[in-house]
């Protein structure tokens, strides 16, 4: 996948290089405006069919298998431990010569696509990425173009073939992810001294990166010609170039050429048609751009012996309705073992994934972002008419209310409830307020349907105080004040940054339902060089100071607690942020102010 720890520090050098003296290094990027999607000339209409199965489905499992199964995050004895399964090639720096020979290890003599798409289909998912090659350049396809494939292996199968096949038979979309970075072929650059890789010693006089591309172009032009119909063209890998030096453009068209109704991610540096934040849910999605977050089920993508991190069903579940609720599809990695089958802990999580979506499926499949702001309980999705209501926190005095939601309600049900059994719902002055039994149908997340007249109409209310008496107030809900601060989001980013001027302040609105002691802890990066700037909390005419210490970049983040408030009236509450001082020419990147019962 995404660069690693050891490439990104690479890659972070770079980036400083390159915009040295701009305020000391602070985040600059700007909030975009949203790219251009998709084919050039392509309608509106022309889109969204062609991006409309895609859009229903939600959800799909991503698949990272390949050589580097075989070692599985081990070699010569030692635990690689500063890389994922896929890029034990590189975090081991091991060279070509000596990576090569697990092609005759490879012999996954319990591979079976049925059972693989089974087990895709039985969690829920509509379609599955796999790599037809990852960035250590051994295609898991017969290819004409290269021995380094898996013809070449004791398996000598076409795992592609097989598991398209399946995919077709079984009624789910097939996609292709396929790395434009190849550390086997001898004529991808870079490399060598100065480059990312400077291990890797083979000469570079006499390599052409334009030879590689024509290598690349074939590889995808077998994808697309002997599997069937193709979802998705999932590229990664691009970073180390930009998009004139792939050829971006001319390899798209290609693409397109051969299958006109395919999707194409953004990583080959041109924005196609959809974006890919990686291991992070966007705070307010992508507005203008369909996205779709991927993400490990631990900390890894290929498969990792000893990487036994597993998020829990609750997680994932939860993950699945948040990405639904901001517009987004979700796609969940799974990592074979060198055998060829998907570890049980991925099993008995997409087991779980699928139970609960055998009963809520219909609350994510086809529905569209959230018209609500804050939810202090859960999420929402809609269809035309319904809004369905995710439920993670039931409450305890059995009203689930709907805040700011002016719309009539026609019904009220719970997806559990086969009957639809109409639960009691009124319009009140805070939304509407829904009669919910004693006890939630499902802990991790239970969905009450409301449909309702028209089109949802909410009006924006304060964010409100959650069941445990905590107050978490984000980036993306704040209101800034003054010329330099801005809300950043994309590419990891969901944080107030810019902020150059300390005369700049950040605000939010909240609704606190019980007076009381608050620990008040921010969430927040700095560079080193831009630490030691000072700031003010100031929440119902009580106030705390803290000063920022540095998080190693502007990406990394880290919680610290600032002090104790205490907030003597309930109701509708102001807290700002205030900078005293920022001697090195930035504030903070400031991700979130998060206030808990004080202990």
């Amino acid at each position: 996948m995404r660069v690693n720890s050891v490439a990104s520090s690479w890659l972070r050098r770079a980036a400083v290089a390159c915009v040295a003296g701009l305020f000391l290094g602070v985040s600059l990027a700007q909030a975009a405006e949203p790219a251009p999607q998709g084919v050039p000339g392509e309608t509106k209409e022309q889109r969204d069919k062609r991006m409309a199965w895609w859009r229903e489905a939600k959800f799909g499992m991503f698949i990272h298998w390949g050589l580097y199964a075989v070692p599985g995050g081990v070699w010569k004895g030692k635990n690689i431990e500063n890389a994922a399964g896929e890029w034990i090639m590189f975090g081991g720096q091991i060279p070509v010569a000596e990576y090569e020979p697990l092609v005759k290890q490879f012999n996954p003599v319990k591979f079976d696509a049925k059972e693989w798409v089974r087990i895709a289909k039985d969690a829920g998912c509509k379609y599955i990425t796999i790599t037809s090659k990852h960035h250590d350049g051994f295609c898991l396809f017969d290819s004409k173009l290269t021995d380094y494939d898996v013809m070449s292996t004791p398996f000598k199968r076409d795992i592609m073939k097989e598991l398209a096949d399946e995919c077709h038979k079984q009624g789910i979309k097939i996609c292709w992810y396929h790395s434009i970075l190849d550390w086997h072929h001898p004529d991808y650059l870079p490399r060598g001294a100065g480059s990312p890789r400077p291990w890797d010693t083979r000469p570079v006089d006499g390599a052409n990166l334009d030879r590689y591309l024509d290598y690349m172009k074939g590889e995808l032009r077998e994808l697309l010609t002997n599997y069937g119909q193709i979802g998705v063209i999932w590229f990664d890998g691009g970073w180390e170039h930009k998009p004139e030096e792939l050829h971006s453009e001319e390899v798209t068209k290609m693409i397109r050429s051969i299958q006109p109704d395919i999707i194409i991610n953004d990583r080959i540096n041109i924005p196609q048609d959809f974006n890919t934040p990686e291991q992070n849910i966007p705070e307010t999605g992508i507005p203008g751009r369909d996205w779709e977050t991927c993400m490990t089920m631990n900390d890894t993508w290929g498969f990792k012996t000893n990487d036994t991190k597993w998020k829990s069903n609750e997680t994932l579940i939860r993950y699945l309705v948040d990405i639904a609720s901001k517009g987004g599809n979700f796609l969940l990695n799974v990592g074979p073992t060198a055998e060829g089958l998907i570890p049980q802990a991925s099993v008995e999580r997409l087991a779980a994934m699928g139970q609960w979506m055998k009963v809520n499926g219909d609350a994510i499949y086809g529905t569209t972002a959230s018209p609500f702001k804050h939810l202090g309980w859960g999420r929402c999705t809609v269809k035309p008419g319904v809004l369905y209501l995710h439920v993670f926190d039931w409450p305890a005095d059995g009203k689930l209310v709907a805040a700011g939601l002016k719309n009539a309600v026609k019904k009220a049900y719970l997806l559990s409830d086969a009957k639809k059994t109409a639960l009691e719902a009124k319009n009140t002055p805070d939304g509407v307020a829904i009669t919910v039994p004693a006890k939630a149908p499902d802990p991790i997340a239970s969905v009450i349907a409301l449909e309702i007249e028209g089109a949802p109409n909410v009006v924006d209310t304060p964010i409100p105080q959650l069941a445990d008496g905590s107050v978490s107030l984000g980036a993306a809900d704040a209101v800034v004040h003054g010329k330099t601060a801005k809300f950043e989001s994309g590419n990891g980013k969901d944080n107030i940054g810019f902020w150059t001027d300390p005369k700049d302040t950040v605000s939010w609105e909240f609704n606190l339902s019980k007076a009381g002691k608050y620990q008040v802890a921010v969430t927040y990066a700095c560079e080193p060089a831009a630490a030691g700037a000072e700031f003010t909390i100031e929440c119902g005419g009580k106030k705390v100071d803290g000063k920022v210490t540095e998080t190693a970049n502007w990406g990394k983040y880290k919680t610290e607690p600032v002090g104790v408030i205490e907030l003597a009236k309930t109701g509708k509450q102001t807290l700002t942020v205030a900078p005293k001082s920022a001697p090195h020419g930035a504030v903070m990147n400031l991700k979130s102010v998060v206030l808990k019962v004080a202990q």
